[in-house]
């Protein structure tokens, strides 16, 4: 898929990673729709990059309909918004897990479904989904979070699956711990038993590269987390006790503390 000239649909614009796709898009020639729930936050980007941008809630179906109608030319989905959804599941309420679920999960397959129609009948496009290494190893304080990257990687493996040889393309790109941006910035902890980050411009590369050679999954982090992200993906009971080992739960405590004060 050249990016060059396309029409893009990027969620998730004004936190955290996505910023510096759009940038990347723009850089490259496409032409982008951007979409978010405040308008302040779009208007200087939309100024920026010559975008379009479309209000909305991706918690609200009627918000994700109308998004997809007003996008309805896209040759190129990004969906990379999502919440963090981090901390025990017992402090959630149910209202707060179906909000999780709708954006992480819900409106990334709702808007696939109703864009791919017709980037089918164009014979071309592509759908990237931004999911986590989330979605291949669980850890503690991240039920509802892992849950949700879990079903968007299944989700994007097998609807890449059902749209084979219609000139549409799916990937998932799988970042690790990113420096500058996401949670470790915004609430300054340290990773996990000091694990290496990565930079926001190698997810970015990861994107780009998904869309270009319609790669199935692009995980990006540094090669040691790759492996330990495969083994724990294999042996989960493994998995718990390093972690527990590594003090990842100091971590994980600080990290929560910090988002549910950001809330």
């Amino acid at each position: 898929m050249h990016i060059a000239g396309a029409t893009v649909l990027l969620t998730g614009v004004t936190g955290g990673i996505g910023g510096a796709i759009a940038a990347e898009m723009s850089a490259r020639g496409a032409h982008l729709v951007l979409t978010g729930r405040r308008r302040e936050a779009l208007e200087p980007l939309a100024d920026r990059y010559g975008a379009r941008t479309v209000l909305a809630d991706l918690a609200d179906d009627e918000d994700v309909r109308r998004l997809a109608e007003e996008a309805a030319g896209a040759d190129i989905l990004i969906a990379n918004a999502a919440l963090p959804s981090s901390g025990d599941l017992l402090d959630y309420t149910p209202d707060q897990i179906d909000r999780a679920l709708a954006v992480n999960l819900r409106a990334p397959a709702m808007l696939a479904r109703l864009l791919a129609p017709g980037m089918v009948a164009r014979g071309h496009g592509h759908i990237c989904f931004v999911g986590s290494l989330s979605g291949m190893a669980a850890t503690k304080s991240s039920s509802l979070y892992t849950a949700t990257k879990f079903g968007l990687r299944g989700f994007s493996l097998a609807f890449r699956q059902d749209l084979h040889g219609t000139g549409v393309g799916v990937s998932i790109v799988q970042p690790g711990f990113v420096r500058d941006l996401g949670m470790f910035a915004d609430t300054g902890s340290p990773t996990p038993a000091g694990v290496r980050t990565v930079a926001p411009g190698q997810v970015v590369r990861g994107v780009t590269r998904a869309i270009e050679r319609n790669a199935a999954e692009i995980n990006v982090a540094p090669l040691e987390l790759r492996f330990l992200t495969r083994i724990a993906s294999q042996f989960p009971a493994f998995a718990e006790r390093v972690q527990r080992r590594a003090g990842a739960e100091k971590t994980l405590k600080a990290i929560v503390a910090a988002q549910r004060t950001s809330r």
